[in-house]
């Protein structure tokens, strides 16, 4: 609508700054040194959702990180979308990979640098601009609602509970959630599922103390050479994964999915390039897109152990430790793979070594339907402002809530991204292009017309 997009480009440099105030707050949540700037952060969201046009916004506690929600009723027998995503971030290290800084906001070549910018403050506050949008313009059609939680980073360990006690607050009839990527903005597209995740860390002993690796090497175990051991043997010559009762459950994508999903477009050469690799690397007889939308995978996210400082030293260490990680697709349990995995490292260590697993966070996978009438309007309202009719795709992370969100408030699911696979998601030099965020921005409010049926 004409005064929508005319409401935005007077207001275009504004909706940028505020943007660029939340992004220099690092709200880190698995730091507990960055505490209070979590509750500054939670109280920053707050204002902004007041200034949008909330009727109400509130900073709610939880056993964690607090939550913010608002809402905006305009006629309870309008139907209402419920925002979801979270104003914490990543930790911004190893810093010195950093070109600027990652709490202090660079604008180049069209793209804002800064942690947090894809993921996820700058697209939940596309929505946080679009209502203000619909609000100045007296075009909202939708009751909405927001909840925007501070713990996504770290698994969600608080908002169940949350949820689960704050039912009738959060009753709505979507939940729409920016927090995934386009392929392109010349090849629009709309996530329709997220793979699950299972998440642990393996701790392997050897001796009860470091040794010296000339006296002792060759009598003793390495911790580091086990732990090594192990974890290669967790794929095979194929990439398949070996571990036991690890693809059991998993849910078989028909040829006419699997068909669709490749329609995308794809160069691998440029895939490579991008990513400044030779060679591409995963289960065999699988497309990329499959290999990170259809199929789970097993990943090494950290492994450390003996001495890393500068210069040599020559130990034998007494502890080797890995942080690793699975993406779940349909049907698979993290609850189960997670046992699978723990379990496992333990069966296959030696007696020279004592092996300690555990468990830090997971959630489930999830699918939304294409024919679902929050896909459609997702879908039409893509369509009106690229001017294509967006791809259905497999989004290859994990947004541990969702499936929780679905049991307990009953509804479905869509995912509305506008991020590009190439923001450094989780890594220096994070970045949203601001086309992408202005886009976002005009885009939304399509999506709340469609969906109530004006």
């Amino acid at each position: 609508m004409k005064a929508w997009k005319e409401y935005q480009e007077k207001n275009k440099d504004r909706f940028l700054n505020e943007m660029l105030d939340l992004l220099r707050i690092p709200s880190v949540s698995a730091k507990s040194e960055h505490k209070e700037d979590m509750k500054k952060c939670a109280d920053a969201v707050k204002k902004s959702l007041l200034a949008a046009g909330c009727d109400k916004a509130e900073v709610m506690a939880t056993d964690g990180h607090p939550v913010v929600f608002g809402e905006k009723i305009t006629d309870p027998s309008k139907p209402t979308v419920l925002i979801y995503g979270h104003y914490d971030v990543q930790p911004p290290e190893p810093l010195e990979l950093w070109n600027s800084g990652p709490f202090d906001p660079v604008i180049k070549d069209g793209k804002v640098f800064a942690r947090g910018s894809a993921d996820d403050k700058g697209q939940f506050y596309m929505h946080v601009k679009a209502l203000e949008v619909m609000s100045q313009t007296d075009s909202l059609v939708t009751n909405v609602k927001f909840l925007i939680e501070g713990e996504e980073e770290i698994g969600s360990p608080s908002l169940e509970k949350f949820v689960a006690s704050n039912k009738e607050l959060l009753k709505c009839d979507i939940i729409l959630i920016s927090d995934s990527a386009l392929l392109s903005m010349q090849s629009p597209s709309l996530d329709v599922g997220m793979r699950g995740l299972s998440y642990i860390e393996v701790e392997v002993t050897g001796a009860n103390r470091d040794l010296h690796s000339g006296t002792y090497g060759g009598a003793v175990a390495n911790p580091i050479t086990i732990l090594a051991k192990m974890i290669a043997g967790c794929h095979d010559e194929n990439n398949h994964i070996t571990i036991p009762g690890f693809y059991d459950d998993v849910l078989e994508s028909s040829k006419e999915e699997r068909e669709l999903l490749n329609k995308a477009p794809y160069n691998e050469q440029e895939y490579k390039d991008e990513l400044g690799v030779k060679e591409l690397w995963g289960e065999k007889g699988y497309t990329t897109y499959e290999r990170t939308g259809i199929r789970p995978t097993l990943e090494l996210n950290g492994i450390w152990g003996g001495y890393t400082g500068e210069g040599a030293k020559t130990v034998l260490p007494s502890k080797a430790y890995a942080k690793i990680s699975a993406r779940l697709v349909p049907n698979q349990s993290s609850h189960k793979i997670t046992e699978i995995l723990l379990e496992y490292f333990k069966s296959v260590a030696p007696d020279c070594v004592e092996v300690k697993t555990m468990l830090h966070h997971g959630g489930e996978p999830y699918l939304t339907p294409i024919d679902s009438k929050g896909y459609q309007a997702a879908s039409k309202a893509v369509e009106t402002t690229f001017g294509k009719q967006p791809i259905p795709v497999r989004g290859g992370g994990s947004i541990p809530i969702c499936s929780i969100l679905e049991k307990e408030l009953g509804v479905k699911i869509v995912f509305m991204g506008f991020g590009l696979d190439n923001d450094n998601l989780h890594s220096p030099n994070e970045k949203f292009n601001l086309e992408n965020y202005f886009k976002g921005i005009e885009t939304i409010p399509y999506f709340h017309k469609y969906f109530s049926g004006s």
